[in-house]
């Protein structure tokens, strides 16, 4: 036999009722209850109905406001600038040419145990950090900027996606260090290429991020080389920004890190109506 809810159980219960605008009847004391508390309990039922009805007296208070749409200018203003990053970092104007050629190559289905499928996800990869595409074809605006340091390249990409869509697209960046940890591509003129993929650390900002650390070893004009990115991508709303930071040298794993967090901040910045500081400072 179950027992009946406690007073303050049922009160509980009245307040749920009076938020969904059911019948005062159903917050009576007792089954069709007339006591002596009852008119009092009704008024208490009709000051939570009005105030359900205002959302000054919502329980939860006012929603937080969500994130406004990107613009093509916002785009552009929520890009990295020189200031943003430490060292000598200078900014280039053909970032949007930038290709290396170590990431182009068929790859080897016989490295996959489940062959054609896995394959498919890593040949997806290569061609993705090759196009800058990271995170598939943006559905909005779309503005991208470049950084070189020596033999090292940093490169940043703001744009606004399907939100159904950008969210495949972290998940698919999620599963690439178990599915790609190993395999070999060869290029046109049958050189080899081993590639290796693992996860990498992205700074706890944003909505959503995902991190790679990418090494391809190959030849150069004829030389060993071996090509180090780190890859970091961060969803804020239905927007996201993707940094690509390394070269020849090694990988660029602070400097990824802190364009991470100053790229999340101009972004917030710019989607909340505001204007990124031109001289920042150290974000948290």
């Amino acid at each position: 036999m179950s027992r009946r809810p406690s007073r303050p159980a049922r009160l509980v219960a009245c307040a749920v009722a009076a938020g969904t605008l059911l019948a005062t009847a159903a917050c009576s004391e007792d089954d069709g209850g007339d006591g002596p508390g009852s008119a009092a309990r009704q008024a208490g039922v009709a000051e939570q109905n009005e105030a359900a009805r205002t959302p000054s007296g919502s329980p939860t208070g006012s929603p937080t406001a969500s994130p406004s749409a990107l613009t093509e200018s916002g785009a552009k203003t929520a890009l990295l600038t020189e200031a943003d990053l430490e060292g000598d970092w200078n900014q280039v104007e053909d970032a949007d040419k930038w290709r290396d050629r170590l990431l182009v190559g068929e790859v080897d289905v016989s490295d996959f145990l489940t062959a054609k499928s896995d394959a498919t996800d890593c040949q997806a990869l290569l061609d993705a950090l090759y196009g800058d595409d990271l995170l598939g074809d943006p559905s909005g605006p779309s503005a991208l900027t470049g950084f070189e340091q020596g033999d090292s390249r940093l490169l940043e990409q703001v744009a606004g996606y399907d939100r159904g869509g950008l969210d495949a697209r972290m998940k698919w960046l999620r599963t690439l260090p178990d599915t790609c940890d190993g395999f070999t591509a060869t290029d046109s003129g049958g050189e080899k290429r081993t590639v290796q993929v693992t996860e990498a650390s992205v700074p706890d900002v944003g909505d959503a991020r995902e991190g790679l650390h990418v090494t391809v070893q190959g030849t150069s004009d004829s030389t060993p080389a071996t090509l180090t990115l780190d890859v970091a991508a961060v969803r804020v709303g239905t927007s996201a920004l993707t940094v690509t930071g390394g070269g020849l040298d090694g990988g660029q794993t602070a400097t990824v890190e802190q364009a991470v967090r100053q790229g999340t901040d101009r972004l917030k910045t710019v989607l909340d109506g505001g204007t990124p500081s031109p001289l920042p400072g150290d974000v948290d």
